[in-house]
């Protein structure tokens, strides 16, 4: 097999090691598969990326393994490789790759990145996003018809306040509503305004979709406004996302948002689609909008609930226990699995969203936290909390500078 294989791709040179490594081990997707259908959709994914600098989420083992979260680039790197300096909240800074070309797209899939992770900020002004982003994020139990039900009354909210909204499935669980916005506003009131239309989602649909910030609180699709906090990447359109299928996030016209289902679009399907309709998103640079209504709404609906403060322990309303904190996310599924064998009088009584397993941003990749929200079960039944099944420090041996025992977070 070789170990190494050149492509020409804008003029430049670009090495591939190891193209017959499998990233995908159920369907046999190699890297050079994942290079070859990036530049393929290659004038849609540049749209998502081109310009913004990006966080390296590397699976340099494939998807079976957790990704590293790398900000900064390999030293060694080719000189045409651009890079742009991000300072973040704990007081540290890093030149994160900035990607302008194919011949980068390339580079960087090499380096093992599945999905593509920008900023909503261009290098040139760091400090004023031009991308509002409305991540549906469904509790377990939700329905499909229901995201796309809560997507569409996204939809109205944004273009009741100006905004031209774009579609796109996540490539996960979830969905994807864009707004190209005028750089004239700060991050925090991108946060603002995005919560504004969280809240306002779920004040038309209170039975669908909720703003409410704690996990265990949520029913139905959580409006997901802290994606357009500073340094929170998400992934971007057609991105392949790191699912045995080899899904892509991939971006829609509205019309077809009704009968969309994700599973239809994958590695193998999304060139095809491009080639033939080309990319649904190619008039968004055209759309650009203002946050001046949203954030007037904000104003007239008051204060929102205030979210964490990264002090202190927060007292749950919800009884909830923690069974484990797990490296990776087979370890925190088995965990819950030897919880439910010593309570088995009280897991038919759990429903889908009590079971909270939730991924967390550590150092340099996600662990695991698993919960229970005992809401459901009779507090007479309710087992005591236990010591941890798994008890994971993501953060032994660690420190970091300008915030004693705070750790610096991945965007």
């Amino acid at each position: 097999m070789p170990t190494s294989e050149t492509l020409q791709v804008a003029g430049r040179d670009v090495t591939i090691t190891s193209p017959d490594r499998v990233v995908f081990p159920e369907t046999g997707y190699t890297k050079l598969d994942l290079v070859h259908y990036y530049l393929a959709v290659s004038d849609g994914a540049l749209r998502g990326v081109v310009g913004r600098p990006m966080i390296l989420k590397r699976f340099v083992k494939g998807i079976t393994e957790e990704a590293v979260f790398q900000k900064r680039p390999p030293a060694k790197r080719p000189d045409w490789i651009e890079v742009a300096e991000l300072h973040y909240a704990s007081g540290t800074s890093a030149e994160e790759v900035v990607v302008r070309d194919a011949a980068t797209l390339a580079w960087v899939v090499n380096l093992g990145c599945v999905d593509l992770n920008p900023h909503p900020v261009k290098a040139e002004d760091l400090d004023h996003p031009d991308e509002l982003r409305i991540d549906l994020d469904p509790v377990p139990g939700v329905s499909w018809a229901q995201i796309v039900d809560v997507a569409l009354v996204v939809r109205e909210v944004l273009e009741d306040h100006g905004l031209v909204g774009w579609p796109k499935t996540s490539g996960s669980r979830g969905f994807h509503i864009y707004a190209r916005v005028a750089p004239n506003w700060t991050f925090p009131e991108f946060r603002r305004a995005a919560e504004t239309v969280a809240r306002e989602v779920e004040r038309r649909a209170p039975d669908l979709a909720t703003s409410k910030w704690w996990k265990e609180e949520r029913q139905g699709v959580f409006v997901d406004f802290n994606q357009n906090a500073k340094d929170r990447t998400v992934a971007s359109a057609y991105s392949i996302r790191a699912l045995p299928d080899a899904r892509v996030s991939t971006p829609l016209v509205w019309d077809e948002v009704r009968g969309c289902r994700p599973e239809a679009f994958t590695l193998s399907t999304v060139p095809a689609r491009f080639a033939e309709m080309g990319d649904p998103w190619a008039g968004m640079d055209a759309s650009i909008g203002s946050l001046d209504a949203l954030l007037a709404l904000a104003e007239s609906m008051g204060p929102p609930e205030k979210p964490p403060k990264g002090t202190g322990r927060r007292q749950s309303t919800m009884p909830l226990i923690e069974v484990a904190r797990t490296k990776t996310k087979p370890e925190a599924f088995e965990a819950l699995d030897r919880w439910k064998e010593r309570h088995p009088t009280v897991v038919p009584l759990l429903e889908d969203a009590d079971v909270l397993v939730d991924g967390m941003r550590g150092s340099s990749s996600l662990w695991y936290r698993v919960r229970i929200n005992l809401q459901h079960v009779p507090e007479a039944n309710r087992p005591a909390q236990e010591p941890l099944e798994v008890d994971y420090n993501p953060w032994a041996g660690r420190s970091w500078a300008g915030r004693p025992g705070r750790p610096e977070q991945p965007g």
